[in-house]
């Protein structure tokens, strides 16, 4: 079974973080909440306190297929402003799997890796994508191994493409029916 590493720093958007890992442990699969920073606790930028299950130093991420980056200011900021979150950015993007919410798409913009793909985020975040890669606002897509949504309303259909991705469409039936959507 894959497994799923949601990127946490200061900042991040609570319900783009959090729905993600809702519905993947509801759809069978292992995900960790990974803290970016020096310490397991991060705030949101809602000012909502978690705690993550390790941080980046504690992860091999061999053991890892999908890396998912929610949004929020400033953490969207916070994770392109540090290279090690950069760097399993590009490795994910090139031999793995890639999610990103909000904010967090135009990471991907930045680093390059949207080049002849298709791609949303929250509006005015796009500026970083190449021409005609921005697909529309108040989306999901999926564009082979990178998904990306456009803002926190999407964050449960973000949510459920992931767990389709990895787990396919009768654990996404699964969790539909067991959330009453």
């Amino acid at each position: 079974m894959s497994a799923v590493a949601v990127l946490v720093a200061d900042g991040f958007e609570t319900i783009e973080c959090l729905t993600m890992v809702d519905v993947l442990r509801r759809g069978g699969v292992r995900v960790s909440l990974v803290s970016t920073m020096s310490t397991r606790d991060a705030v949101s930028s809602q000012q909502i306190e978690i705690t993550c299950d390790c941080t980046l130093e504690e992860v091999d991420f061999d053991d890892y297929d999908y890396i998912v980056l929610p949004g929020g200011l400033p953490g969207a900021t916070n994770l392109r402003r540090d290279e090690r979150v950069c760097n399993l950015v590009r490795e994910f993007a090139t031999k793995k799997h890639v999610a990103a919410i909000c904010a967090a798409p135009s990471i991907l913009g930045e680093l390059g890796l949207l080049v002849g793909r298709r791609a949303t985020c929250f509006p005015g975040f796009d500026k970083s994508f190449p021409a005609g890669t921005f697909a529309g606002e108040k989306t999901v897509i999926v564009d082979g191994n990178i998904i990306t949504a456009s803002g926190m309303g999407q964050a449960l259909p973000f949510a459920l493409a992931v767990l389709g991705d990895i787990a396919g469409e009768r654990a996404v039936e699964k969790v539909r029916e067991g959330i009453q959507l």
